[in-house]
């Protein structure tokens, strides 16, 4: 915003006269009713400097508007006074200019200090200051005077708004030039005045005792008014309010006032209740001044003019098409500031069309009575633009795009553009709005379907376009619903045209021109995306108009007929899409899926004859056949096979649009090479391999075998193959015991030899820890792909409770995106991804699955979606699925997250990876989480010691009858010819002599391997505190106090907060105390200034429980959030900040895995209060207890626990300390409950800078917080 600039007199000085020094006050301007304050921004000029009257001098920020205030005189800054950041109150002093010193003409004196002015009242003498219209642009001669805001006897402030004055260009405010009171005002409201002319005189620095308010002009009619309520002539209200009061008969003293300090508002008077009903007001005459004036003299010359009027409804997919394709081709390239609306695009096709036609550059013109033609070169497009004032009415300005014809698409834009920027800013020339050879007016964009406007003199004829809609009696309808019946947007244009000059085939030509070169004739939309350098995309298909297919088809069924069978086609094709997956083949043990009557077309209608007269085009289906009963078949084979989704719960219509095409298309399948075939048949015996000679090696001891999802490895190998291509760097992994010693072996890398000897000696060999089960422990190795790039892949060590893994893992994944050595959040999801494997019974069962997906769109937990596959045996311990889960599905439960589903026959391997092709390119587009649900078995019991058929004896029966996976997919390589089942055999064969060899060499080597365990040497005898040096030097805190207590200018501050920064700063007075949270934001500070990443999460945290620690600040007025301690000044690390979700285990375990990820961070969990932990009490067990003990792994995890005997109940009083002291053993975790701010913070540095990590249970206090003697 630009504020109004003073209005000074001026004064005839002759060259050479000898000008005394004038100094002249700068105060801040009034800028909106409700604006009493401002706040100094920056200064543009210096004391010194030379300024010219205009020319902007400083910026000021308030809590509506930035501004920036004007020098209203041309001389020399003498004086700031206000400085950057000071609140300057309306009429305030901001500056002292001074004017006109030396000789005429001469360079202006050496800058000097200028003493302020003593206070007081002016001399008597001072003469009158005139106040005349301003310039108001360069083609503006006069204004029509509005309201005047003073009257005969007010004072006045310099910068305050004396009158309101409307243009046929903009509206204005007049400011006072100086302080002093209103002497005369020369001009009535509804006046018309010249630029320049004197509005009104200032007695400057007069002070008056009893306003006088003569009257200032009669009114236009002498019509009585209503009568009004009293005014109390004391009372605080604005200029608008008194008068919307005196309309509406509103007693002022009853209204209740919402401005500063109670200022009873216009709005307030409006939504107060009257007394009693006014009288209605006898209508005013009002003359019509200024643009309008000029629009009514248009309007009456139009009458003279013989027009007629063609019309032409268009059909307009392309147009729509076009349009959305060229601005996802600007957002690509970075030009998102550039939008192309429908009128751009019409427009320009306008004069395309109108420039082949020279009868449209043609004007009718009278010479000394005589008719003429007035023949013009080009086409000057008239654009129809309207204007709203500040007052809410409107008027009508048409600008002109001059040689138009000359212009390509995107000069054309920029034309327009500038052009209607102009005319709403009040920036146009009289010659802006002279020369149109031909109008275009857009009244559709208020839904108008089709208008005849006037057509002004001189010009061929005047273009409306309409709305773009449904076709005529679908206008109800949904578009898509429009669309399938395979009819298309159509939009109205009429041609007014003047029929001296223009024959009615001219116009109708023009309008057919205009329909073809928006449908695409004559390379119309290949010439626009040139001009922006950008290239043409194909057209979807089905964009083209359908109508034709639709009214082309086979006679033999009656329209009606026909109509209801494109209707019955479209639910068949969303049954499909549906519920397609009820008829799909997903168990590979062969019963029989339930199927769904939606599926046939019997259920809706449909007979062959029928289907086949049914254009599948129309049906928007991407599989292939061109009428529904030759595309009904391949969608079966696309929805019923032995792949299905789940894809139509999803709220996102791109994201249900995109898994149509691509799963329809096939886009997934990936169809495998013969030597890739064989390749997998190579993986799937190894796979094979390992189980059976484990299995038969070490008779009695657990493997938890993974056949029957064998599928398992190669799509786990094919999900790395394909994030390595799109830049992954590592991949996190997290699963359950089923299958885990493969997958570590043949994943991640770990040596078989190191495997074998865990077997041999019973004990784990991989660090100095107590150890724990094999299936259990995680791993680290690097994955190295066809193309030779590496990818590291994390296995993450896992305990028996299943699912908890599930957080830790996705924390992990969180702390590998994190960028290091940044002062904010840099986080890049393509470098790291996790992949979750779940099994069937605990996904559905197991609270933290719930927890964790609901992590994926919470910007504190993001990771960019995470890859989830179940491994669906179907069946959990003895447990079938009926007495396990309440849905069909195990997976179900991911759909109320929005997450796809694809479901796959575990036997179908090719399927598998197909569905990890689908998966990988969907979390790639979207950044969200997708499931695939691995339909297999469990080959045996739950363990290798455990007889299955005593609970499942039907299922096992099938099981042992069935052939293995690598059976499977043999047998389907020889029909194919590509082996023969000798060779089968010896794949297997050789496949299980590589385990017999390995298994050899390891046991050679049994004198290195089979130690036991080394012993648990981290860990402390005698647990002590680490020695630390945590002090803080004064100055150092002070400073970042401070800085813990800045906000940006202009951000409104919650009232009640003011005291609770107020008062810090005595905390470093002789003998001040700091606040508890005070302590914890400085030892927060002093961290990050010294390079400690923090990251605090928890229960209401950015607040605080108990609203001590105001971490996040809200404004009161925008709601933008603001936190303090992330803009540091001298932050090196970064210092993330989130409220959690209201859950405890994936909220804790995540923070555990972003911890031993992050060991340089420190990683802060906080509950509401102190129980709350016992949630996640697995998480504390397994994890943070137990973690290093177990697999040596080293934490530094903080939990702040809230505990407190204060009343509440035992929920909210006691966070269990008995418990955490019974877990404590051998220097695992450290336990602190401080009783004041300096021992809490010297216990979180010490946290953060011990070499030696280790958890942290903090138990804080409630009441303690505000105790002074904390």
């Amino acid at each position: 915003m630009r504020a109004a600039l003073p209005v000074v007199t001026p004064t005839l000085i002759e060259p050479g006269d000898i000008v005394p020094p004038k100094t002249l006050a700068v105060t801040l301007p009034q800028m909106g009713e409700s604006v009493t304050e401002g706040v100094v921004g920056s200064w543009r000029k210096q004391v010194g400097d030379q300024v010219a009257a205009g020319e902007t001098l400083v910026e000021i920020q308030t809590d509506k508007i930035d501004a920036e205030v004007p020098a209203p005189e041309s001389g020399q800054l003498v004086r700031i006074l206000a400085a950057e950041g000071d609140v300057v109150a309306v009429g305030g002093p901001l500056a002292e200019i001074e004017v006109g010193a030396g000789v005429n003409g001469s360079p202006s004196a050496p800058a000097r200090e200028v003493a302020a002015p003593p206070a007081g009242p002016a001399s008597p003498a001072a003469e009158p200051v005139p106040v005349p219209l301003p310039a108001l642009g360069e083609s503006v001669t006069e204004g029509v005077v509005g309201t005047w805001r003073k009257q005969v006897g007010d004072q006045i402030s310099a910068g305050e708004t004396l009158v309101e004055i409307q243009t046929d260009k903009v509206d204005a405010e007049v400011p006072s030039p100086v302080d002093g009171r209103v002497l005369e005002v020369m001009v009535p409201e509804g006046e018309t005045v010249a630029v320049g002319a004197v509005l009104a005189r200032i007695e400057p620095g007069a002070t008056v005792t009893s306003p006088v308010h003569p009257p200032v002009a009669p009114p236009l009619a002498a019509t009585p008014l209503p009568p009004t309520a009293p005014v109390p002539s004391d009372l605080d209200a604005t200029p608008l309010a008194r008068r919307a009061a005196a309309l509406q008969g509103v007693d002022l003293a009853r209204v209740p006032g919402s401005g500063p300090g109670g200022v009873v508002r216009r709005d307030d008077v409006v939504a107060a209740p009257t007394g009693s009903p006014a009288p209605a007001a006898p209508p005013l005459t009002v003359p019509i001044k200024g643009s309008a004036a000029v629009l009514v003299d248009a309007m009456e010359a139009s009458l003279g003019i013989p027009t007629a009027t063609s019309f032409r409804t268009l059909e307009v997919p392309v147009l729509s098409s076009r349009r959305g394709q060229l601005n996802e081709a600007l957002r690509a390239a970075g030009h998102s500031d550039l939008k192309v609306s429908f009128t751009h695009l019409i427009a320009f096709a306008l004069v395309r069309a109108a420039a082949e036609m020279p009868g449209f550059s043609t004007g009718f013109i009278s010479v000394d009575g005589k008719p003429n033609k007035l023949v013009r070169q080009g086409v000057n497009l008239g654009l129809a633009v309207d204007v709203e004032r500040s007052n809410g009415t409107r008027f009508l300005l048409v600008p002109v795009i001059k040689g138009a014809h000359q212009l390509d698409f995107a000069q054309f834009r920029a034309a327009y553009e500038e052009l209607v920027r102009r005319t709403r800013t009040g920036g146009l020339s009289v010659d802006d709005l002279a020369g149109a050879t031909i109008t275009l007016t857009n009244p559709g964009g208020v839904g108008t379907i089709a208008s005849v406007p006037r057509l002004m003199a001189g010009q061929a004829a005047i273009i409306a376009v309409g709305a773009i809609g449904n076709p005529p009696g679908f206008s109800n309808m949904a578009s898509a619903a429009v669309a399938a019946l395979g009819l298309q947007p159509v939009m109205t244009v009429t041609s007014t045209y003047d029929h001296r000059l223009v024959q009615g085939l001219e116009s109708g030509m023009l309008l057919r021109r205009l329909e073809r070169l928006l449908a695409g004739d004559d390379e119309f939309y290949e010439r626009v995306f040139s001009s922006l350098h950008l290239a043409l995309p194909e057209l979807a298909a089905g964009t083209v108009a359908a109508t034709s297919s639709l009214l082309a088809v086979t006679p033999s069924a009656s329209n009606g007929q026909l109509m209801r069978a494109v209707a019955a086609g479209m639910s068949l094709v969303k049954a499909y899409r549906t519920h397609g997956h009820l008829a799909a083949r997903l168990d590979p043990l062969g019963s029989e899926p339930p199927g769904d009557p939606s599926l046939e077309p019997v259920t809706v209608g449909l007979n062959p004859a029928l289907m086949a007269q049914v254009p599948a085009d129309i049906l928007r289906v991407a599989v292939p056949g061109a009428t529904l009963a030759e595309a009904l078949p391949h969608m079966r084979q696309t929805y019923c096979g032995t792949l299905a989704y789940e894809i139509e719960h999803i709220s996102s219509h791109e994201q249900r649009t995109w898994l149509r095409s691509q799963i329809e298309s096939g886009a997934h399948l990936g169809h495998l090479r013969p030597e890739e075939q064989l390749e997998l048949l190579h993986r799937l015996a190894q796979v094979d391999a390992f189980e059976r000679f484990l299995r038969k090696t070490y008779l009695g001891q657990h493997t938890f075998s993974i056949e029957g999802v064998d599928a398992l490895v190669p799509m786990l190998e094919l999900l790395i193959e394909l994030f390595a291509k799109d830049g992954t760097r590592e991949v996190v992994l997290g699963m359950a015991h089923r299958g885990r010693l493969n997958v570590t072996h043949r994943i991640v890398g770990r040596s078989l030899e190191d495997i074998i000897a865990e077997f041999e000696s019973g004990a784990y060999l991989g660090g100095a820890s107590t150890g724990d089960v094999k299936y259990h422990y995680g791993a680290e190795g690097v994955a190295r792909t066809r193309d030779n790039r590496e990818v590291g892949v994390v296995l993450t060590h896992n305990p028996s409770h299943l699912e908890v893994v599930n957080a830790v893992v996705e924390g992990r994944t969180r702390a590998r995106q994190t960028v290091d050595g940044q002062t904010e959040l840099v986080q890049d999801t393509r470098c790291a991804i996790p992949v979750l494997i779940h099994g069937d019974a605990a996904f559905t069962a197991q609270g933290v699955v719930t927890e964790t997906l609901n992590l994926q769109g919470l910007d504190g937990y993001r990771v960019g979606g995470t890859v989830h596959i179940i491994a669906n045996n179907q069946i959990g311990f003895t447990t079938d699925p009926a007495d396990g889960r309440s849905t069909r599905y195990a997976s179900d439960i991911a759909k109320g997250y929005d997450i796809p589903i694809i479901h796959v026959n575990g036997d179908d391997v090719e399927a598998c990876l197909a569905a990890v092709r689908l998966a990988v390119s969907y979390r790639a587009t979207f950044e969200r989480d997708v499931l695939i649900d691995l339909i297999g078995y469990r080959r045996f019991g739950h363990n290798e010691g455990d007889e299955p058929a005593y609970t499942q004896p039907l299922m096992m029966a099938k099981i042992r009858s069935h052939p293995t996976l690598v059976q499977v997919y043999g047998e389907r390589l020889m029909q194919h010819g590509l082996l023969s089942s000798e060779q089968l055999a010896q794949e297997q064969s050789s496949c299980y002599q590589e385990m017999v060899d390995g298994h050899s060499e390891a046991v050679a080597h049994g004198a290195e391997l089979s130690g036991e365990a080394q012993p648990a040497g981290t860990m402390s005898e005698q647990p002590r505190l680490p020695q630390v040096a945590t002090a803080v030097a004064r100055d150092r805190l002070a400073d970042l106090d401070r800085q813990l207590a800045r906000f940006p200018d202009g951000f409104n501050l919650n009232p009640k907060l003011t005291r609770f920064f107020g008062q810090r700063p005595a905390a470093f007075a002789k003998g001040g105390r700091l606040l508890w949270a005070q302590a914890e934001a400085l030892a927060f500070a002093s961290l990050i200034a010294e390079g400690v990443p923090i990251r605090l999460t928890g229960q209401d945290s950015e607040r605080g429980t108990f609203s001590q620690r105001h971490l996040v600040l809200h404004d009161t007025v925008t709601g933008a959030a603001y936190a303090p301690i992330q803009h540091l000044d001298a932050a090196r690390a970064t210092f993330e900040l989130h409220n959690s979700p209201l859950s405890e285990v994936a909220a804790m375990g995540f923070e555990y895995g972003f911890g031993v990820t992050k060991p340089q961070a420190l990683v802060i969990w906080e509950a509401q209060y102190g129980d709350f932990f016992n949630n996640a009490q697995v998480i504390i067990d397994q994890f943070i207890a137990a973690g290093q003990a177990k697999w040596d792994q080293e934490s530094r995890l903080t939990l702040l626990l809230p505990h407190g005997y204060e009343g509440s109940g035992p929920e909210h009083s006691s966070a269990r300390i008995e418990r955490f002291l019974e877990l404590a053993a051998e220097g695992n975790m450290r336990l602190a409950n401080p009783t004041n701010a300096a021992q809490y913070f010297h216990l979180l540095r010490i946290q953060a800078l011990a070499e030696e990590r280790r958890p942290l249970v903090v138990f804080t206090p409630k009441s303690g917080l505000r105790l002074p003697a904390a």
